[in-house]
């Protein structure tokens, strides 16, 4: 269900964000495992900061729709994580990436696999014909959301040796 510019499920609403999800986006990239790249973790100088988040906020553009969305728990209006599409990092812009990522307090309750059907199901009906998502093959937990929602590997593997090779997923929507 779409709703105010986000999206409703039994549990959660997915909606844009505020100024006010600095706090809770920054939580997020503290909690972010060693192994993923650094430029994607908290440097040594604590970049980004809540300031640099904030800013990221106010001009942060949604495309491709309906782009990132936070997700909150629809009985405590509290953000958990984050889910949406994003542009294709492996380039093919017309086949957007499902992204998502959950504060580790809300892992294993089914919070992304949910999130992330209300997402595949917005961009079936905005009329993307695929989703693309990449994933390091050492995240299980994303491969088991993904593979509950039928994406499948694309036979595409981006090696890296330090923070563990990025493997293409791929899900046809129509």
């Amino acid at each position: 269900m779409v709703h105010d510019g986000g999206i409703c499920t039994a549990r959660l609403r997915l909606r844009p964000w505020r100024v006010s999800d600095a706090a809770f986006h920054r939580r997020l990239w503290e909690e972010r495992d060693k192994q993923v790249p650094a430029r994607r973790r908290i440097s040594a100088d604590g970049r980004p900061t809540q300031v640099d988040l904030e800013e990221w906020i106010r001009t942060y553009d949604s495309t491709p729709e309906p782009g990132l969305l936070v997700v909150d728990n629809k009985l405590t209006e509290a953000p958990m994580g984050y889910c949406g599409l994003v542009d294709n990092s492996v380039g093919h812009p017309n086949e957007p990436e499902l992204a998502f990522e959950f504060l580790q307090e809300c892992w294993g309750r089914g919070f992304a696999t949910e999130a992330s059907r209300a997402v595949v199901e917005r961009a079936e009906h905005i009329g993307y014909r695929y989703l693309a998502s990449t994933v390091r093959e050492w995240n299980s937990a994303s491969f088991n959301v993904l593979g509950k929602l039928g994406f499948e590997f694309a036979g595409e593997r981006e090696p890296d040796s330090i923070h563990g090779d990025s493997l293409l997923l791929r899900l046809a929507l129509r």
